[in-house]
């Protein structure tokens, strides 16, 4: 008689993690690639730390293992062990608390458990650099590339429309020549983060920028306009992050060369130019909810980190031309007697 196997555990954690990110993430929430790799990192970095920490491999991690005194020794590896920043720790911890929350639905009778990793609080972070180019400076930087060659004349319609549209790094990388629309009015479609597209109107020079780069452009005869990239590099392959990265370095070193004046101190990366058109519109008076759809900002705190900086910024030029007008002659409040005094000198 041939003896049966025992049964596997019915809470254990890898049966509900593939729910979680096959069901959840992909099917309900339609999470991008990128989205699905960066919860797949967090979630890998837990299972290696019971595997190697709390001996428990990950075939037998069971979701009673998954609980807050784990969840807080695990966060405080990461900053120890692995040097990880606060925001990194956060987002991790973020990624566990999404399945505790799918999960407390499938398992109620653990819903105590996850409630108090949920509690968790996140870790305070510096807040974010919005610093920015002036519009002067910005005007330098997109002038710089120049015409002289194929490869100037992409550069400087990347940077006019990395400016103009203000998108994100990777977006600038997946254009493809089907997301330009040329007609009255240019419009650029960005596919944003979560699978989420955004339509952008350029301004009239970008756009007349784009549309006589695209008249002189070869296209690829293997490719369709669908996955011809708008920016290409080599070869015809689409640019990368770091290549764009290191575009931008190239045109910012040849600036400070022949002006060490420009933008001093301020290390220049792609997102300073998301950044900057930001602030400039911030600056204009441009209400903040076209500026979070045209950022692509999921909620408008988000989009408020750049109109408080603004209001800093305006605060410390005014105390800078700040003098002092007010008399020094104001009433003794230090003892009881002279603050009574003066509240019934009040009304006499």
């Amino acid at each position: 008689m041939t003896r049966q196997q025992p049964a596997p555990p019915v809470d254990l954690a890898g049966r509900y993690l593939t729910k979680y990110f096959t069901d959840h993430l992909v099917g309900e929430r339609d999470a991008s690639p990128r989205t699905v790799a960066s919860y797949r990192d967090a979630v890998k970095l837990l299972l290696i730390w019971f595997a190697t920490v709390e001996h428990v491999p990950p075939e037998k991690l069971r979701l009673a293992d998954i609980d807050r005194p784990h969840i807080l020794a695990f966060l405080a590896w990461l900053e120890t062990e692995r040097g990880c920043s606060a925001a990194t720790c956060n987002q991790r911890l973020a990624v566990i608390k999404s399945f505790c929350r799918y999960t407390a639905i499938e398992h109620p009778d653990l819903l105590e458990q996850f409630t108090q990793i949920l509690a968790i609080r996140q870790k305070s972070t510096p807040s974010p650099d919005v610093g920015h180019l002036s519009a002067d400076e910005v005007k330098v930087l997109l002038a710089q590339p120049g015409t002289r060659s194929p490869r100037a004349i992409r550069d400087t319609v990347l940077l006019a429309v990395a400016y103009d549209t203000a998108a994100r790094v990777q977006e600038l990388c997946d254009l493809t020549i089907a997301d330009i629309r040329t007609s009255t009015t240019t419009i650029v479609t960005i596919h944003g983060k979560g699978s989420k597209i955004r339509y952008l109107p350029l301004m009239e020079p970008t756009a007349t920028l784009l549309t006589d780069y695209l008249a002189h452009r070869t296209p690829h005869p293997g490719l369709g306009a669908d996955t011809d990239p708008l920016f290409h590099g080599p070869h015809h392959r689409q640019l990368t992050r770091s290549g764009i990265a290191k575009l931008l370095t190239r045109h910012v070193r040849a600036i400070r060369d022949r002006d060490p004046n420009w933008a001093p101190g301020m290390t220049i990366t792609p997102h300073t130019l998301r950044r900057s058109r930001a602030m400039h519109l911030i600056q204009a008076g441009v209400n903040l909810i076209y500026i979070r759809d045209l950022l692509g900002h999921a909620d408008i705190s988000t989009t408020e980190i750049y109109a408080r900086a603004d209001a800093e910024a305006k605060r410390k030029a005014i105390e800078n031309a700040y003098q002092p007008l007010t008399t020094d002659a104001l009433p003794d409040w230090t003892s009881e007697a002279s603050l009574i005094g003066w509240l019934e000198s009040l009304g006499h």
